[in-house]
């Protein structure tokens, strides 16, 4: 059955300066917990915390630049292009350049405080 999310819900984020996101779909604002779809909108020199996520993560900028750091290495992810982080791999979001960046996550399964496994921060 089709249902329509008329707005999402604006959910606190880890990371300084504050980011903004808007969950879509996810745990709090429909109730799903196999796919959670958010808005980011993330300042110039946000960084957040690194992590060890229990979940699939899609990212699609939509404006500006999304630094997504791994152990390995660092790929500056810019308005038009995606990346994807799997289960169990530390990972590091930042946005370092003027503008900051706007971008869509997807999670599979859904985004929660419990599985995303941050840093000490």
């Amino acid at each position: 059955m089709a249902r329509l999310i008329e707005t999402p819900t604006v959910i606190p984020a880890a990371g300084e300066p504050p980011k903004i996101i808007e969950e879509f779909v996810g745990m709090v604002n429909s109730g799903n917990s196999n796919v959670s779809v958010a808005r980011m909108k993330s300042p110039a020199g946000w960084v957040e915390p690194g992590q060890t996520p229990e979940f699939d993560e899609i990212t699609v900028v939509l404006g500006g630049m999304l630094r997504v750091e791994t152990r390995a290495e660092s790929f500056d992810v810019r308005a038009g292009q995606a990346i994807m982080t799997s289960p169990g791999d530390w990972v590091r979001y930042s946005s370092p350049e003027d503008g900051g960046a706007e971008y869509v996550a997807i999670c599979l399964p859904a985004f929660s405080p419990h599985t995303v496994n941050r840093d000490d921060e």
